[in-house]
């Protein structure tokens, strides 16, 4: 772990891995004086009022986990409802040498977390896709990706929201509204959120 000042109202905070993050997150936000923890996949911002709290002090908070790992209650489960007849469904299962019905099963399993948020609004980097479905981001990147599509790359899937450029791997389609400015919140999706996906 490595903590980095981020001007005199933040912390930077470095780690592993996405679930670590994940951890930090729920343990510093209980810290006196802590405004807000910003998960990313490596990395925590911690933004702290100075007039209640030091960068010492929160950096203090983030190494001993905030007197230790406390019980936080599991948001409940986010089903979404997937049509798998994506553009790349075809060359994803060639690549990763099995069938496209196998594929689906497999994606289609996993229980995942929302790990972050960003991209985006609305836009949740879900951890938990099984080892076997890893594949690269595509070599050229779409100008134009449909919103509700439900993407891969890397250890991470995710639905994309809203129309916009994107270079991950399109398995399928949902018609779930990940962001929506009048909802509150507006976000169908936060870090910590356990997430299934139902193939239609």
């Amino acid at each position: 772990m490595r903590l980095l000042p981020y001007g005199e109202r933040a912390v930077l905070v470095e780690v592993e891995d996405a679930a670590t993050v994940l951890g930090l997150c729920a343990a510093v936000s209980r810290a006196a004086g802590v405004l807000e923890a910003v998960p990313a996949a490596r990395t925590l911002l911690v933004r702290f009022d100075p007039l209640v709290t030091t960068a010492d002090a929160v950096g203090h908070a983030v190494e001993t986990g905030v007197g230790g790992p406390r019980a936080e209650p599991t948001p409940d489960p986010v089903e979404l409802t997937v049509r798998y007849d994506g553009p790349d469904l075809t060359t994803v299962a060639a690549e990763v040498g099995i069938s496209v019905q196998e594929l689906v099963g497999r994606h289609a399993a996993a229980a995942y977390t929302v790990a972050f948020c960003g991209f985006t609004p609305g836009f949740a980097y879900l951890t938990g896709l099984d080892l076997s479905l890893h594949v690269s981001r595509l070599a050229e990147p779409r100008t134009a990706v449909p919103p509700g599509s439900v993407g891969m790359a890397g250890g991470f899937t995710g639905v994309y929201p809203r129309s916009s450029p994107g270079g991950w791997r399109l398995l399928g389609s949902t018609e779930a509204q990940l962001w929506d400015a009048a909802r509150l919140p507006p976000a169908l999706l936060a870090p910590g959120t356990p997430v299934r996906f139902r193939p239609a």
